[in-house]
């Protein structure tokens, strides 16, 4: 197996990618298979027993199976063996044991099998038959079903709420190869036409208003009367988006309107919009009542900043611009909130800083909510990535640590 310790795990195909890509440094790698002390043996042993024993899609082939995410983060802000085992036995309560496929997917056919979620099990089967072919190099199987071809998964890691983009980051940052074939899977299973303005250039193109910033784009998209036919949030309003000429029209334009002159400059300004979503849109009427799919955005940019270090430059822009696109849907969706960021700035630290919130996450009261522990880490990672001079990471992390009391944004689900 590479280790990355020996360097970009894909630097063999940077020969295939053009330009420099988005230059970051490389994300801090916990290779846990290899790792001696007990923390490290209890999250392989966990991640291993919930591979074996419970599928990746449940609840009639709705739900993600979240274990990895809630398990990763967890160690990586510090949790011990006792924390570990505590967020594996809340996880496992709801998830479900695998069923048989209706057939085996082989090299010849897998691709026929895109987008069928009923084919989970055989897809795992598959891809753990193929890391043998590739003599357990678990790279080297990303890179084939992942990077190459006409239309390549990476294209559709959005599919299925991001969860493919985050099980993938998961699975580099853990340096585990049980949590990559999952997120192959996931990523097989989810496949839609999504990757359609990814792989046919004819989506993009020249934009009526183009601009540089996030902010102001989306400001713009808060104020187009053209999507006012949405009544109720929920992710259900993307498919009535894209199925409305006016809208998807007008929502592509917007997505091309991003114009990427510095990209790194701006990737660092999606990372802030994508907190910003989940923590400054909050609803008048209820200020704890924070918006399921809104924290998919900000989990999936931190995915995003995971893999592009790993990945060949030409794979940069199209990931960074997928993410946006999500980004843009799920806004839209959720009835376009007004973003005010002063409720980020005039937050009070009080002598609260990065340990308070992450004993929030690994000991507090939501400990075993997946969404509400990645997305603290997602906010303090990002501090690590840019620096945080202005403290607007370490102020959002301790509004969501404090405030946090639930989900909300199904209404049309």
């Amino acid at each position: 197996m590479i280790q990355f310790g020996a360097g970009n795990p894909f630097s063999f195909l940077s020969g295939l990618g053009g330009g420099s890509g988005i230059r970051l440094p490389r994300p801090t790698i916990h290779a846990i298979e290899e790792r001696p002390e007990k923390r490290a043996r209890t999250l392989k042993h966990l991640l291993k027993a919930n591979h074996i024993n419970h599928s990746v899609i449940y609840n009639e082939l709705q739900f993600h199976n979240h274990t990895p995410h809630a398990l990763g983060s967890a160690y990586i802000l510090g949790a011990d063996s006792d924390d570990l085992n505590t967020v594996y036995e809340a996880e496992s309560k709801h998830l479900e044991p695998w069923r048989d496929s209706p057939g085996e997917i082989s090299l010849h056919d897998w691709r026929d099998y895109l987008g069928k979620k009923e084919y989970q099990r055989a897809f795992v089967d598959f891809f753990e038959d193929q890391l043998v072919r590739h003599g357990y190099d678990w790279h080297s199987l990303l890179n084939e079903f992942l990077l190459q071809g006409k239309e390549p998964l990476i294209n559709s890691l959005i599919a299925g709420l991001g969860h493919p983009l985050i099980h993938l980051g998961y699975a580099e940052e853990l340096s585990s190869r049980t949590v990559a074939i999952e997120g192959l899977t996931l990523a097989a299973c989810f496949y839609n036409d999504w990757h359609k303005f990814l792989d046919d250039p004819k989506y993009t193109k020249p934009a009526s208003n183009p601009d540089g910033s996030l902010f102001t784009i989306l400001d713009r998209v808060s104020h187009d009367p053209k999507f006012d036919k949405l009544d109720h949030r929920g992710t259900d309003n993307i498919d009535t988006i894209l199925g409305d000429e006016d809208m998807a029209t007008a929502a592509l334009d917007y997505w091309n309107s991003w114009q990427l002159k510095s990209p790194k400059d701006q990737f660092a300004e999606s990372q802030k919009l994508a907190v910003a979503l989940v923590v400054a849109t909050q609803r008048p009427d209820n200020d704890k009542d924070y918006d399921f799919f809104a924290v998919h955005l900000l989990t999936t940019s931190h995915a995003v900043r995971v893999l592009l270090p790993l990945i060949p430059a030409k794979h940069h822009i199209p990931l960074v611009r997928q993410w946006w696109l999500f980004t843009l849907l799920v806004y839209i969706a959720q009835l376009r909130p007004k973003i005010n960021i002063d409720t980020i700035k005039l937050v009070e630290l009080e002598g609260r800083d990065w340990s308070y919130v992450i004993d929030k996450a690994v000991k507090g009261r939501y400990r075993t909510d997946a969404h509400y522990v990645k997305a603290l880490r997602s906010m303090h990672e990002a501090s690590k990535t840019w620096g945080d001079p202005n403290q607007y990471y370490l102020k959002a992390a301790v509004k969501m640590a404090d405030d946090f009391d639930g989900w909300g944004g199904f209404e049309g689900q």
